[in-house]
């Protein structure tokens, strides 16, 4: 799935090619992929005009001049796909990024009213598209659930603290990979945060200090900014909104570095689990005990 600084990636590409267009068609082939009632479609995304593209979490939000939402989420192997007088791609990498379009993955069509299209196209159906007022996109069940943004202003290291502290009792990688505490931190950005900070990923939250706990503020701000500068990362699973893979991966200091020297002090990264996910470390600058 991709992780924030993905989804923010195909946010900025977006916002360039379909802000100010007007939406003439939408087609879809199975209402788990778009499931909205057809009167709301006809009544408030037909004809409307795209006014803003944002994100929240790992979700897009593409806000139209009807005071609707299209929330967008691409799950494990969403794509969206812009073909107009040019051509950008992002989601998961398989030849429908380049190859004509609908095709056999595309879920939802939008025809645009200069007849460019965007192709929402997913191999295993587990996206979706809904339809929501504006209004009533901040109630629906997925939002409800999500943390802070941690790009946002308002995500200061005491409101960190603050979420990060509910889950005194788990070890630092799952607080900060549950996404009621921080949105969009994925297993990528825990390893690189953890690492630039000098906390070790299995140390249980109580045992983290406040000053420690300001250090990893610090460092997810400064790992996500950085990938977002480098285009994503270079997953398996994901390529940024020109259809290029991203090349944060080339600059990561520990993940999936197992088996190199740590770059800040020379010891060999390894690689064990926490919190049920692969998980890189330095044995010399991370230490489990206090």
């Amino acid at each position: 799935m991709p992780e924030l600084p993905e989804v923010e990636t195909v946010k900025r590409g977006l916002e360039k090619l379909i802000v100010g267009k007007k939406i003439a068609s939408v087609d879809h082939d199975t209402p788990k992929s778009f499931p909205n009632d057809s009167a709301a479609v006809e009544e408030f995304l037909l004809g409307a005009e795209v006014r803003e593209v944002k994100r929240r979490a790992k979700v897009l939000l593409i806000e139209l001049s009807t005071d609707y939402t299209l929330m967008v989420h691409l799950k494990m192997t969403g794509q969206l796909v812009y073909v107009g007088k040019e051509r950008f791609g992002a989601g998961h990498p398989n030849d429908s990024l380049v190859s004509n379009l609908p095709d056999r993955s595309t879920r939802v069509t939008f025809g645009f009213e200069d007849e460019s299209h965007l192709y929402f196209n997913d191999q295993r159906k587990f996206g979706w598209i809904k339809l929501l007022p504006n209004d009533l996109v901040s109630e629906d069940p997925f939002m409800q659930k999500v943390g802070p943004e941690p790009l946002h202003d308002s995500f200061t290291a005491d409101v960190f603290i603050e979420q990060v502290r509910r889950r005194k009792g788990t070890s630092i990688k799952a607080a900060i990979l549950d996404q009621t505490v921080l949105a969009g931190i994925g297993n990528i950005y825990a390893d690189e945060g953890l690492w630039g900070a000098q906390i070790h990923p299995a140390r249980r939250v109580a045992d983290v200090s406040d000053a420690e706990l300001e250090k990893l503020h610090e460092e997810l701000i400064y790992v996500l900014n950085l990938s977002i500068e480098k285009g994503g990362s270079t997953d398996k699973n994901y390529v940024n909104a020109e259809g290029k893979r991203g090349s944060y991966i080339d600059f990561a200091r520990v993940f999936r570095r197992e088996g190199k020297e740590c770059p800040r002090c020379g010891t060999i990264i390894e690689k064990t689990k926490v919190a049920g996910r692969g998980t890189h470390t330095c044995p010399t600058c991370q230490i489990l005990t206090n």
